[in-house]
Order: C-alpha cells, then sequence, then structure tokens
C-alpha cells in the first residue's frame, strides 16, 4: 500500500528529528525550554501520525525507522566534522534539518487532506500546528546563522 509507505517514510522522519532535538537539548542548554518544547510537539504530531497508521491497518516500519536512526547519527557525524567553529554550524544546521521536517510534516497534512482513505484527523489544524512550529523555530534559526558566520 502506497499510503502505508508515504506515512512510514514521515514517521521515520520524525524520528530522525526527535533524536536530533534531544542531542540539541544535550550540547545547548540555553535552547533547552524551546527544544523540549518544540521535541513535545513534534511527538505529539508523531502520535497522531502513528494512530492513523493504525486506523489504515498498516504497521510501523521498523526497517524505515532504524534507517531514520542511523541516518541521523551519521548527519550529526558529519555536522561534527564540519563545524570548525565550536558547534554554531552544528547547531545552525541542526535546526535547519528540523526546519525542513517540520516543513515536510506540513506538507504531509496538508496531501493527507485529498486522501479520502486517511480521513478522520483535522488536518487543517495540524497543518496550522507545523507552520507555527516553523515560525517559532524561525527566529531562532536565524540567530544560530548569525552566530555561526559573525566575526
Amino acid at each position: 500500500m502506497q499510503l502505508a509507505t508515504y506515512l512510514n517514510d514521515h514517521l521515520s522522519g520524525s524520528t530522525a528529528a526527535l533524536e536530533l532535538l534531544e542531542h540539541l537539548e544535550k550540547a545547548h542548554a540555553d535552547l533547552v525550554p524551546f527544544l523540549k518544547a518544540l521535541r513535545h510537539d513534534i511527538e505529539f504530531d508523531r502520535k497522531e501520525l502513528e494512530s492513523l497508521i493504525a486506523r489504515l491497518g498498516a504497521r510501523q516500519s521498523a526497517s524505515r525507522q532504524a534507517v531514520a536512526w542511523v541516518a541521523e547519527k551519521f548527519a550529526r557525524l558529519k555536522m561534527t566534522v564540519d563545524d570548525l567553529s565550536g558547534g554554531r554550524l552544528k547547531l545552525l544546521e541542526s535546526l535547519e534539518a528540523v526546519a525542513i521536517g517540520i516543513h515536510g510534516k506540513g506538507a504531509l497534512w496538508r496531501a493527507l487532506k485529498f486522501v479520502p482513505a486517511a480521513s478522520g484527523p483535522d488536518y487543517d489544524l495540524l497543518a496550522r500546528r507545523a507552520d507555527e512550529q516553523r515560525e517559532r523555530l524561525e527566529p531562532v534559526r536565524l540567530d544560530a546563522a548569525r552566530r555561526a558566520f559573525e566575526g
């Protein structure tokens, strides 16, 4: 079922985002309240997605979850190797990865609104939540960009 594949791809993306946010919380004490709130919101949205997968009678893909977990580790390693500024570039790239994921989540909810088999959740509300998360993240991302490239 192609819909199950699509949903599992997005579920895997949430796995990577949550792992990345958890790591950022450990590395950036000054951002912990913001990052925890964002992680909480993403966990809530992930539960919506898990519920939808279950309602459709589909299974969560353990292999996709494992690949997402490993991919996040490799991405973090790449960012660490590339960052000679003491974590500033890594923070920026990490926040951008999360922002891209949130954008993708919003696109998911907007697309599912037009899929009769996936009816049920309030996709307009979920899309607005994604937009709000992205708006909250943007000033933090821009501040990270300023700090990454100053001086």
